[in-house]
């Protein structure tokens, strides 16, 4: 099953068209859904998760949300929801970064000039404000650009991050449908055994990543985790032998996990001793 990940853009049409290839697929287009698990799993209201993700959110909500832990969860998310493959396309969220390495996703950009894109939201809003829409624009756009930057340490809109590009001011809705499907219709975007492992083995290592993030015990910890057809494989540096066996404990306990190789190794304790410098 082909999968298509598009950023939002305000006033692109990237919308128009997600929904047509979905209606083609048959499957489901995914923006918002995900916003309420994200929330349940930080404990936070749902409006303060959408006002963090729009820019929108105060000093005090900024300073109360867990970008860490938002960043986990949405990977665990979104590569649990590709992996079922049961969507068609994925818009905004970082997916295109986060699927990046799966062959078979067809990483789409829908974009239009600033000016028309302006023009579009004051029509689609019936009001004539041109400076707050031009402010809404700018503000959606500013905010998916420093989440990419802080999660993926990429320009969002560098055309090397995608396999197409559109631009609707001067290609239609259908045929920018019609332009993905051709894509899709080529065997570089064909789903294989391997780059289903491929995606199956991220959101593995996803889900042990936030597993990991919800226990009291690992959640502060931070080292590599890799997952090989169900074998998960742990690596780095962890403080103590408590928190080496407590993260290879937590990740055993995973549903779906085959097995845990831990690699992981603690620091001495004259490591820890002399603040990180090893004694002579």
């Amino acid at each position: 099953m082909p999968l298509i990940t598009i950023p939002r853009e305000m006033g692109s049409l990237g919308k128009d068209v997600a929904a047509l290839i979905g209606q083609q697929f048959g499957k489901q287009v995914i923006h918002h859904e995900i916003i309420g698990q994200l929330a349940d799993k930080m404990r936070l209201r749902k409006s303060h998760v959408e006002r963090f993700l729009e820019g929108r959110a105060g000093i005090m909500e900024k300073m109360t949300t867990d970008k860490t832990s938002l960043s986990i969860f949405t990977a665990d998310e979104l590569l649990r929801i590709a992996a079922a493959g049961e969507v068609a396309v994925i818009r905004g969220w970082g997916a295109n970064h986060l699927l990046e390495s799966v062959p078979h996703v067809l990483r789409l950009r829908v974009c239009a000039p600033f000016d028309l894109r302006v023009k579009r939201m004051m029509e689609r809003l019936s009001t004539t404000d041109q400076a707050a829409v031009e402010k809404e624009v700018r503000l959606s756009d500013e905010a998916a650009a420093a989440i990419t930057r802080r999660h993926f340490d990429v320009n969002w809109s560098d055309a090397i991050h995608y396999d197409l590009v559109l631009n609707t001011e001067r290609i239609s809705v259908d045929d920018c449908a019609d332009q993905v499907m051709h894509m899709l219709s080529k065997p570089r975007f064909s789903e294989t055994p391997e780059s289903s492992q491929r995606l199956s083995d991220l959101a593995m290592a996803a889900r042990v990543r936030a597993a990991l993030r919800s226990d009291e015990h690992t959640r502060h910890l931070n080292f590599t985790i890799n997952a090989q057809k169900g074998h998960v494989i742990l690596s780095g540096i962890v403080e103590t032998d408590d928190a080496l066996n407590c993260a290879a404990t937590v990740a055993a306990a995973v549903p779906g996990i085959a097995g845990v190789t831990n690699n992981l190794k603690a620091m001495s304790a004259g490591y820890r001793r002399f603040g990180g410098d090893r004694p002579t």
